[in-house]
């Protein structure tokens, strides 16, 4: 009787745990977001990409407590300022298959356009009650996660987007049984003159790598099959074109890892060392420039630190890097959140990041 008494106060201490988990969920889910999705975009006249009008910085992150994205805005690089006051705009429930959307990347196209890519997951699906099982599939055969669909966005303004959530495994069958598929990112291709998502996909639950395909330019689905980027066998990719040559960072062990090709998906080189400073586990590697220098910053997820974290180096060379810490523990900051996860950094102009902080009434 005693065991039996205890084993139901600790089912009962699991569910309040839980319980109190999502409590925080539940506001931000309905709270507004600012975006609205449209099925077809209007391209605004004259709309250019040019440096020299660039004036701030856009930052996309998520969160494991809702498994949805977030947008954060800086006019110097160095302080973030979440535009919807730290809830989320980005709502994974609405726009993924599984409920969750995670490792949110977003980037400019010489059309001026705003790409945003992002994985279609949750990994507290059951206990959201969005499925009966922890994974879809079994995780004997498939492993963490074994998702298979990437979240493909596009907007001009910030505010109207166009949304899809494409399935690779079904749009690509020779593809084979693949585990899952995640972290997408996206560049342009001068040679294609496309725009070119590159993600990790996963076999058997173990043989991860990295694999490029071109997009429609709605940017609503892939055109090509997936290939492979390079044998170095690292995931969570960014690929940015540095002069003319394609810097890559991935991620090798836990540990940021840097390669580079003068070919934007293919004969990528580099030495087998760890380029981030942490002696704990990190991922999601990212760079940005800081505008009107040649200075670089590599941005990377601290996922081995409680609470998690972003972590920032600098570098001028790719070669050389110093470390300029944490958010909120170095000269990076952020004004209004905190533990951000798996961010990415592009650019706005001036015009773009008045109006940006007008409409979500903000100071920044």
């Amino acid at each position: 009787m005693k065991n039996k008494f205890c084993q139901l106060i600790l089912v009962v201490l699991e569910i309040l745990l839980v319980k109190n988990a999502y409590s925080q969920e539940t506001p931000t889910a309905i709270a507004p977001t600012g975006i609205e999705i449209v099925k077809q975009l209007e391209k605004p006249k004259n709309q250019t990409f040019d440096e020299k009008d660039l004036g701030g910085y856009l930052l996309v992150y998520f969160k494991d407590q809702n498994q949805s994205a977030y947008m954060a805005i800086s006019s110097d690089g160095y302080t973030f300022t979440d535009i919807n006051n730290g809830n989320p705009v980005f709502i994974g429930s609405e726009l993924a298959e599984q409920k969750g959307v995670r490792d949110p990347h977003i980037t400019r196209g010489p059309d001026g356009a705003f790409y945003l890519a992002m994985t279609d997951l949750h990994i507290f699906g059951k206990r959201a009650g969005f499925r009966e099982t922890d994974w879809e599939r079994p995780l004997e055969k498939y492993g963490w996660g074994n998702n298979r669909a990437l979240v493909l966005m596009k907007s001009y303004d910030l505010i109207h987007w166009t949304h899809a959530d494409f399935r690779v495994d079904l749009a690509f069958p020779e593809l084979g049984d693949i585990d899952c598929s995640w972290a997408p990112q996206t560049i342009y291709d001068p040679e294609k003159k496309k725009m070119m998502v590159y993600f990790t996909i996963r076999y058997n639950n173990k043989d991860a790598n990295i694999y490029y395909s071109y997009t429609n330019d709605a940017f609503t689905k892939l055109e090509t099959t997936p290939k492979l980027v390079t044998a170095i066998g690292g995931i969570d990719a960014d690929i940015t074109k540095v002069g003319d040559k394609y810097q890559m960072f991935y991620v090798a062990g836990a540990k940021i890892k840097h390669a580079v090709s003068d070919k934007i998906n293919q004969d990528f080189t580099g030495e087998d060392k760890r380029i981030d400073p942490e002696e704990v586990n990190t991922e999601a590697p990212n760079i940005f420039k800081r505008i009107g220098t040649d200075t670089y910053v590599l941005v990377y997820d601290v996922y081995g630190l409680r609470p998690s974290n972003m972590g920032f180096s600098e570098t001028k060379d790719f070669v050389t890097y110093q470390n300029i810490g944490h958010f909120n523990k170095g000269v990076m900051k952020t004004t209004n959140f905190t533990s951000p996860k798996h961010g990415a950094v592009t650019y706005l102009t001036k015009q773009e990041l008045k109006a940006i902080a007008e409409y979500w009434k903000i100071d920044n």
